[in-house]
């Protein structure tokens, strides 16, 4: 497939509604994007559990998944990145001394080390079900991703491990993934290996963790309800989410 431009949608506040739904006229001009050659990914922090629906009722087959750390292209994996046992072991301790919990995540599933206030909170949050609990699972599954739930310990969590990067996506949870990591470094690394450097990429996003998605994009789009410091960066600031933002965004650029 020979494409003209590339388009990273992020969910949550951008492609979604207010209920983390999928509106029809979103469907339509994803399958517009994907008439015009011009491929959608969606670039999210979630995993494909908690997307593998969304990504159908949107009719998108491409997604940079965990803050960048999996990436998949018309069904194919081109790119996955692993935590390492010993550093989860580290950050889990951590976790346990601030009585928060874990979160363990890889493109198939999510698992938890316990239940607690602010887990329920974060899932809930994103209209997702809780994970099972299964606090040895790390040791033998691969983990992409890590989520910590609390809310009172970030600087704690920042400080102690430099070499991550902690994105706080809800009032309850925060995203953790390896600084090498991110939607942007995602986003070159699709580039590469589909050989698309050189024709335009846009970027739609609302929050702090798409800062690094907007950087390897030529055009970034921020939503209405974006958060000031990614409307700052924006070359174009669309409607809300919920008044249909993207499908503006898209007519303005003359994508769809």
């Amino acid at each position: 497939m020979t494409y003209k431009a590339t388009a990273f949608f992020d969910l949550d506040g951008t492609l979604l509604d207010d209920k983390s739904q999928v509106r029809p006229e979103i469907k339509e001009a994803m399958t517009q994007l994907k008439e015009n050659n011009i491929l959608p990914v969606i670039a999210t922090g979630r995993t494909e559990v908690e997307v593998a629906a969304i990504m159908k009722e949107a009719n998108i087959d491409s997604d940079i998944i965990m803050n960048g750390a999996f990436i998949r292209v018309a069904g194919d994996i081109i790119f996955s990145d692993v935590y390492d046992k010993e550093l989860i072991k580290e950050v889990y301790d951590a976790v346990k001394e601030n009585n928060d919990v874990i979160s363990f995540y890889n493109e198939k599933e999510i698992w938890c080390n316990a239940h607690n206030e602010f887990l329920l909170g974060a899932y809930d949050f994103i209209h997702t079900p809780v994970p099972p609990i299964d606090p040895e699972g790390y040791l033998t599954k691969p983990v992409n991703m890590l989520l910590v739930l609390g809310q009172d310990n970030d600087t704690y969590y920042t400080s102690q491990f430099p070499q991550l990067n902690f994105y706080r996506n809800t009032p309850f949870s925060l995203d953790t993934v390896k600084k090498t990591v991110s939607k942007g470094n995602a986003v070159k690394i699709l580039q590469e290996k589909l050989q698309l450097t050189d024709v335009p990429s846009y970027a739609f996003g609302d929050g702090p963790n798409d800062l690094a998605l907007f950087e390897a994009c030529d055009i970034k789009i921020a939503m209405g309800n974006a958060v000031d410091v990614l409307k700052e960066k924006a070359d174009f600031i669309t409607k809300k989410n919920t008044e249909g933002g993207i499908v503006h965004a898209l007519k303005h650029f003359e994508l769809i």
